[in-house]
């Protein structure tokens, strides 16, 4: 065919058909698919679970439903809380049906698990339930971002603040896998540094039935604080067990270094009162916060988790860096997330580091006795904001993604 046959504008008009095509093929398979990679049915269910799916629909839905042009779909995949199903899923969803990114992923041993495959697959991965500092630090990877919280970040909001106001030694009930490992690490240096003492340790493993034996150890241990360095369910578990042996009533403190709205909720303020708990998120915070949470509780009937809320800031940010490059590359994306500062009802002062950590402001809160409490859901008291980058520190020379 000769196009000169059909005069400069039919040849104008063609090529500007070619361009317009290879401007839309920027967005892969002409649908950008984001994996919803949870616990739908075990003990992280309720702080994770359906509520991330509805986090996750809420803000494509929000976001309009498609993106450049091309519509924005979901998948769910529940790993039950075990790192090779969580890698398998993660393999299939990126090799066979083309998904783009995949969030949540609750425990540290699955989120490690998941981020190799992101590394292999050269894929997005963002993680608001892995809390181990290794994820950023020396396992670092270009694809995979770490978004509402990390280990470190809640020992310096809650051992720091229970240290200065007179807890000096402690003694830590510590679940057996990577995040409690690493919670309790992080914890015991800002400890020390301050001056305190560790007196030592024990470790159930993740969703122990009976944790008897742990609260009676660390009630022997005579430390001023009993430190929790666990995730659902052990971490309320070991606090109703300690309220019921008289822990509180014989001087000593438990402070719990991850401790969810869920849980406070399932655990009732007659038990948790008093707690000292660090937080990215509280739905009561600001007009932003209740605006956001309301619309979410009208769907699932129960207050989001700071994880559950950093799910919809992630994917709202994300859509927004497809938006603005005109592509979904995987790498060009994560490059205009880390541009372009986070600032919405879940993060401020919010930046995405070299490092891929979301460095944000956090919330040292205390739960509010029943007397205090004046409506559903209204748990606690904010004492004191956290600057991120007082909470999360300096990025960890370990990640070779760190300009040295």
């Amino acid at each position: 065919m000769n196009p000169m046959k059909f005069g400069l504008p039919v040849a104008a008009a063609l090529t500007a058909a070619l361009l317009s095509g290879a401007a839309t093929a920027q967005v892969s398979d002409d649908v950008v698919k984001i994996g919803v990679l949870t616990d739908m049915n075990g003990p992280a269910s309720a702080p994770t679970g359906q509520g991330s799916v509805t986090a996750a629909q809420m803000a494509i839905d929000d976001f309009g439903g498609t993106v450049l042009g091309k519509p924005i779909s979901i998948v769910i995949g529940d790993h039950q809380l075990k790192a090779d199903i969580g890698a398998a899923i993660a393999r299939r969803w990126y090799d066979v049906d083309q998904v783009d990114l995949i969030v949540d992923v609750p425990v540290s041993a699955v989120g490690l698990a998941v981020q190799n495959i992101a590394n292999e697959k050269k894929k997005l991965f963002i993680t608001h339930s892995t809390g181990t500092a290794d994820f950023h630090g020396k396992f670092c990877s270009p694809y995979a971002m770490q978004w509402v919280f990390d280990t470190r970040a809640l020992a310096v909001g809650t051992a720091d603040a229970v240290v200065k106001r007179g807890g000096d030694s402690w003694f830590f009930i510590t679940d057996d896998y990577a995040f409690g490992h690493s919670l309790e690490r992080d914890a015991s240096s800002v400890i020390t540094a301050n001056g305190g003492k560790v007196l030592g340790s024990v470790k159930p493993p993740l969703a122990t039935p009976d944790l008897s034996s742990f609260v009676l150890q660390a009630q022997a241990s005579k430390a001023k604080i009993i430190g929790i360095a666990a995730g659902p369910p052990n971490n309320m578990n070991e606090i109703k067990t300690g309220s019921e042996f008289g822990v509180f009533k014989g001087g000593q403190q438990m402070a719990a270094l991850l401790a969810l709205i869920t849980d406070i909720h399932g655990l009732g303020l007659q038990a948790a009162q008093g707690l000292l708990l660090t937080t990215s998120f509280y739905w009561d915070m600001d007009d932003k916060t209740r605006e956001w949470s309301k619309r979410y509780f009208a769907k699932m009937n129960k207050m989001p988790t700071m994880w559950q809320a950093g799910v919809y800031s992630s994917v709202i940010h994300y859509l927004n860096a497809i938006k603005a490059t005109g592509t979904d590359d995987p790498l060009k994306v994560a490059a205009k997330m880390r541009e372009t500062p986070v600032e919405d009802f879940f993060a401020r002062n919010g930046k995405l580091r070299d490092d891929n950590l979301m460095v944000h402001d956090l919330w040292l809160v205390q739960v509010k006795t029943p007397e205090e409490s004046k409506y559903p859901w209204d748990y606690y008291k904010i004492l004191a904001k956290i600057p991120g980058d007082k909470a999360f520190g300096p990025p960890d020379p370990a990640c070779p993604l760190v300009k040295k």
